[in-house]
């Protein structure tokens, strides 16, 4: 993910700091995308999230290995052997939220400005379509974040890695996305979509998000944590973004 991990908040929200200050694609006269694979976890060294040359879009793959003390599923047919769930190694994921990481292939900033532009409309929410049969809401996390000069240390990058691979292992994250630093303000924009609200607060409670949020306390000139519900209707094709009050989002 990016550099550092948001600070616990009350409502135990995960979601990676974005990367420190550099020149964004407007501002180096280059506003082509790099290409890259989203499936492919993103580098994590203070050099690559230091001088990003893009935004990155990451969705963890759907499908998702056995944890490592569980024996390798035999290929031989057994009548004395019952297969466990976990032996297909599909994710626990329902059709909707299938349609959607399907969708978010082609999620991406709406404008250049987006670190100072408001969630909605900061991404181009309007060309996600999902099966109109569906209906479902997900809970989204938006982290804005200015980094303190000098804050750029290699503990806190490894930290937030082994966060975010920890944060996949748990299950529920659909997406990651985070941008560049405006390149006058500094300011910075990165983004978590998730299953549901408990998914989000079960990442936060984890060990390595624990150690990587104490890293990165202080990290920040200043910082602000945003919560939102990603609706999709059923009868139409698209999804709404709404603010979040309370309650819990998504299952």
């Amino acid at each position: 993910m990016a550099s550092s991990l948001e600070p616990r908040s009350s409502s135990g929200d995960y979601v990676s700091e974005p990367p420190s200050r550099t020149p964004s694609p407007s501002s180096t006269g280059s506003s082509t995308p790099e290409h890259r694979d989203p499936h492919k976890l993103p580098t994590f060294t203070s050099s690559s999230l230091t001088n990003p040359r893009a935004p990155i879009l990451y969705l963890p793959p759907l499908l998702s290995s056995l944890p490592p003390q569980y024996p390798r599923h035999s290929h031989v047919p057994s009548s004395t052997r019952t297969p466990k769930t976990t032996d297909t190694r599909l994710p626990d994921i329902d059709p909707a939220s299938l349609a959607l990481h399907k969708a978010l292939h082609n999620f991406g900033p709406a404008t250049d400005d987006y670190a100072n532009t408001a969630y909605a409309d900061a991404f181009n929410w309007d060309e996600l379509e999902l099966p109109e049969e569906e209906e479902r809401e997900w809970y989204c996390v938006a982290f804005r974040s200015i980094r303190k000069p000098g804050s750029e240390t290699g503990p806190l990058y490894e930290a937030d890695k082994l966060a975010h691979e920890e944060a996949i292992q748990n299950g529920g994250l659909i997406m990651y996305w985070y941008g560049i630093p405006d390149a006058e303000t500094g300011l910075n924009l990165a983004t978590c979509i998730w299953q549901s609200r408990q998914h989000a607060i079960a990442a936060n409670a984890r060990p390595h998000h624990i150690r990587a949020m104490r890293l990165a306390v202080t990290s920040y000139e200043k910082y602000s944590l945003e919560r939102y519900r990603l609706r999709k209707r059923k009868g139409e094709s698209g999804v709404e973004v709404l603010e979040y009050g309370s309650g819990e989002v998504g299952w």
